[in-house]
């Protein structure tokens, strides 16, 4: 796995618990971040993971009307807690992070979806980020 995925993954982590809390994200940051200050060894997927977290907060009122916009139907209440994380991530890495190819954010995001949340999220999260992908 790589250092990137494993970022996505503990990004996704600090999203996932903040929403489940009910928490701000900036406190489950703030927790995680002492966890990662103790594993030195991990300190690669923590960078990106924090840039992650912290271009997710500073652009959420924008990707949560993206993700309103792209996903016809469906309320961002309405969705599995995963998928919310999921796409908040995705979108930020097409639309905010030069450095990930849409295609690399959307693969990503789509296995995660497979092993993580419901059996048509993957396909969801697909047709979204696709669309949102198309568009910027």
């Amino acid at each position: 796995m790589s250092a990137r995925t494993k970022a996505r993954k503990r990004a996704l982590d600090i999203l996932y618990a903040a929403d489940v809390r009910q928490i701000p994200i900036t406190e489950s940051l703030a927790a995680e971040a002492g966890r990662a200050a103790s594993e030195p060894d991990r300190e690669a997927s923590w960078l990106y993971a924090r840039d992650i977290v912290d271009g997710v907060v500073d652009h959420f009122a924008e990707i949560d009307e993206t993700i309103e916009t792209y996903a016809q139907g469906w309320s961002i209440a309405r969705m599995p807690t995963i998928d919310r994380a999921l796409l908040r991530i995705a979108i930020w890495e097409i639309l905010y992070n030069d450095e990930v190819p849409a295609s690399v954010a959307i693969s990503e995001a789509v296995e995660a979806a497979k092993t993580l949340s419901t059996d048509e999220s993957a396909g969801f999260l697909n047709g979204v980020l696709g669309k949102v992908a198309q568009s910027a």
